[in-house]
Parts: structure tokens; sequence; C-alpha cells
């Protein structure tokens, strides 16, 4: 890689030697006889982190990453940028916490929030500032529906991720972590996703009549399907931790179709996918849909300024004054820094470069599609996962995937893994990234997986292959911390 100037403003990948290198593992050594056990990206990505500008971060040996996990997401304009370090400087002059008590900065995040919606739903949406996660956000969500409608069961769905908190991993589908936690929340019902690339009857999307959705309407509308009317229905519309699937449309319209006939209401989870990752400022837009609550977190503060929220109908406002309360739910900072953020946003039409980096990603990663043991390509807009199968049978390739991102963080890019058995190559960069630094991040990956994919010349049967979701702006198109 070309030698990036030390110290200075990172341009390209660079690095020396054996990773972790020697101040790293030093680091990593202190950190794991200090903290918890349940640390996890520093056991596959073993660096310890210097500085970051941009799409680049630098570790404590010298050595430059281009940056396409973003702090799970979190850092939309990227690591630093100076307009919000300076919006957040200002504010911190002026006021650093403000519990729910109304403030210039609040007041004008929320006027900012409520203009990124869909013009018909910004008059009859209300906001409510939670806890400074995602989690504490979807806890937020399920307790208002429960309220509202007097009702106490959830449908999730397969492959779903809401969070680590207590309700949330209950709403999840990844069960590993539930196992040592006796005496999850009752009453949550998982269904099938449209994970059209794995589906479990072996159809074709094309003429399986979107049977996932299919089972969802048969069971809600069968007297004797054993589910009682739901106080909510929650989905990602890309799910995100299970592996970067984006949901058919069709599925999203009569999911949403079946929730309005049966007054259910619909929770979009937007954590990971709202704030522009798709292409829209929510996913749900490229669905032709209007979910009753929008749970968004993550990327609000473009900046890692920890916030939280949920936008819903007014019609479910029913709570009384300390339903959902928590401490740092007035972080000023974060609102000073989200109200640049979307001004920037605009200015230099970000989503516009989300969509043309999508179509550019796109591009070039469709020669993996020629290896055997790529079993997928899909995303929308900045937001991408490469599943990797044993062409033998199918089997997720996790030891793979794993070799993959070890080769690619060698040779200077972060990217992260997700999906069944951790099998699935995820990309989630800035959303200001430049086309120079996606085209270097191609090669770098296209490079990992033709060095880490062992050869051979058969393909697994692939139900859905060849229909991949179309990417974000045309129509109808791990460990992540919460």
């Amino acid at each position: 890689m070309t030698p990036s100037p030390q110290p200075g403003t990172p341009r390209a990948p660079y690095v020396r030697g054996d990773l972790p290198g020697p101040r790293s593992a030093e680091l990593l050594a202190r950190q794991e006889q200090r903290e918890s056990a349940a640390r996890t990206y520093p056991r596959h990505l073993p660096i310890a982190l210097a500085d970051g500008e941009g799409s680049f971060v630098r570790d404590v040996d010298g050595n430059v990453f281009i940056d396409f996990l973003a702090g799970a997401g979190v850092l939309s304009l990227g690591h630093g940028h100076p307009e919000l370090v300076r919006a957040v400087a200002r504010q911190l002059d002026v006021l650093a916490h403000g519990l729910d008590f109304p403030t210039p900065a609040k007041d004008e995040f929320t006027e900012a929030q409520l203009s990124m919606l869909p013009p018909e739903l910004r008059d009859r949406m209300k906001v409510h500032f939670c806890g400074p996660t995602g989690a504490n956000a979807v806890e937020a969500a399920v307790k208002l529906c429960k309220t509202a409608t007097g009702r106490g069961d959830i449908v999730s769905f397969r492959g779903a991720f809401h969070g680590s908190t207590h309700a949330a991993m209950a709403l999840s589908g990844l069960v590993s972590p539930k196992e040592p936690v006796r005496n999850g929340m009752p009453g949550v019902h998982f269904f099938p996703y449209s994970y059209c690339s794995r589906c479990p009857l072996g159809l074709e999307p094309d003429s399986c009549a979107t049977n996932c959705a299919a089972q969802l309407e048969d069971a809600l509308h069968d007297s004797n399907g054993g589910i009682p009317l739901p106080a909510a229905v929650i989905i990602e519309l890309v799910q995100g931790e299970g592996g970067t699937i984006p949901a058919r449309p069709e599925f999203v319209r009569r999911v949403r179709a079946l929730t309005r006939e049966l007054g259910i209401p619909l929770i979009a989870d937007e954590v990971q996918t709202g704030c522009g990752r798709t292409g829209t400022w929510f996913a749900f837009e490229q669905y032709g849909i209007e979910p009753d609550v929008i749970v968004a977190s993550k990327a609000l503060s473009g900046i890692g300024m920890p916030v939280a929220l949920i936008l819903y109908d007014a019609a479910l406002d029913v709570w009384s004054p300390g339903a959902h309360i928590g401490t740092f739910r007035g972080n000023q900072l974060a609102f000073a820094a989200g109200v640049e953020a979307i001004r920037i946003m605009r200015r230099d039409d970000v989503l516009g470069n989300v969509r043309e980096r999508g179509e550019q990603l796109a591009d070039r990663l469709a020669e993996l599609t020629a290896d055997p043991w790529v079993r997928d390509v899909r995303g929308r807009g900045l937001m991408w996962g490469i599943e990797l199968a044993d062409p033998g049978g199918g089997r997720p390739a996790t030891g793979v995937a794993s070799a993959v991102q070890a080769h690619a963080l060698r040779h200077g890019l972060i990217v992260e893994r997700g999906g069944r058995d951790d099998a699935v190559v995820r990309l989630l960069p800035p959303l200001n990234v430049a086309p120079d630094v996606v085209d270097t991040a191609c090669s770098i990956l296209v490079d990992a997986v033709s060095a880490c994919t062992p050869r051979t010349t058969a393909r697994p049967a692939r139900p859905g292959a060849g229909h991949p979701a179309p990417a974000a702006g045309r129509p109808g198109q791990r460990g992540a911390t919460r």
C-alpha cells in the first residue's frame, strides 16, 4: 500500500508489519485484563485506535485503515467532520445536558428531524426522546404500543436484531445471547423474513407469492392460530446484524396492509438504516409504506454523540408523565451536531452520494458472484453484505468470512461480519465517502475474497439467486452496539 504521511491527514491505507502492532498489542492485553469478557470488536479486529479523519482511522502503531465499519454506522459523516466538531464545541460552551426541558438546541433538532419525514407524516408524528441507545428506543416503542393497544404480544421476524437489553433481546432472532438469560420477555412470536437467497422452503421469489408474508397473514387471520392479536409488529426494512438483507417490497407492503387491516401498530426499526444509510432518510420511504412508529438512533448526530428517539403517530400518544424516562435523553451536544449534520447533508447532497456510491459498490462487487463460495452480494445505498457459503451444501462459511475480514484488515480495510454464523462480510462506510476510497476498498475486498476462498468449481443451490434487491434510489428497491 502507498505509505501514508505520519503524522498528518490519512489519504490511503498503510499497514506495516504484523497486526496487532506492538503498541496495539500492549493496549489489547491491558483491555483483556481489565474489561468485560463481553467485548466484541477487538477480538476479530485486533487494533487499538489512535485517531480518525473522514473515512480513515489510524492505530497507535501508525497503521492507517479505511473504516467501513464507521462506529457500526454511527459516523454518518465520517470521523471528526470539522463542521460537526465546531457545532459540538459551540454548544459545549452553552449547555451540555438538559434532561427533557425545552431548549433552543432541542427545538431545532426536533424541527430538523420532523422536516426529514415524508410530507404526509410530518404533521401527525410526535417525538419521544429516549435513553441514548437504539435498544432503549426499541423498548420505548414496545411499551408505547402495548400501552396504546392494551395488548401484550409482539410479532418479530427471524434474523432480526433489535438490541441486547432484556426486551430488545427477546425481539431479536439470535438465540445464543438468550440462552444464559432466563425468563425473557414473553409473548414474542417470530415469523419468516423475506430472505430469498436462503429460503427455508426452497422457493424462487418470483413464483412463491411471498409465502413468508402469507404465513403471517394466515396466522393472524386464523381464529385457531394460537396468537392473540398483537400489540405491534416490529420490522427492519434491511436486516443489519442478520446479514444485510433487504426485504422485498411486496413482503413489506403485505405486512403493512395486514397490520392496517387488523389495527396493529407497525414499528419500523430504523436504528441502522435511518439517517440516510440506504439512500433515503429512512428506508421505509423506498417501500411506499407509512409505519406507525419509527425507531432511530445511531447516526442522528452524525458524529457519535449519543441520542435516540421514536417518532410515532399522535393517535398512540397515551402515555402518562414519566412513562419512559432516561437521565441522558437531553444530550444538547448531540442535538447541535444533529442539526448541523442535516444542514450539511442537504447542502452537499449526501443522499445523492449514498446512491451513487451504492451503484459503484454494486458494480465493483458484482464480480464476486463468479466465486462459488459467494452465495450472495446484496445491499442498498451504503449498507452491503457479501454472504459466504460452502458450495458443497450451502452451509455458512464462517471460517472463510473470518479469513476475508482478517485479510482485508492486513491490507488496510476494516469491515465487519454478521448474519447466520457470522458468515456475511458487512460494509457500513461513512455516507460522504469519496469514489476513490470506495474503489480502493473494493479492490482490497475483492482480493481478500479471491485469496481466502478455496478453489472449487461447484456452486451451491441458491434459492432466489439471480434476484438481487434493487439498489437504493431505484423504485421498489455484528455485534452492533445498540
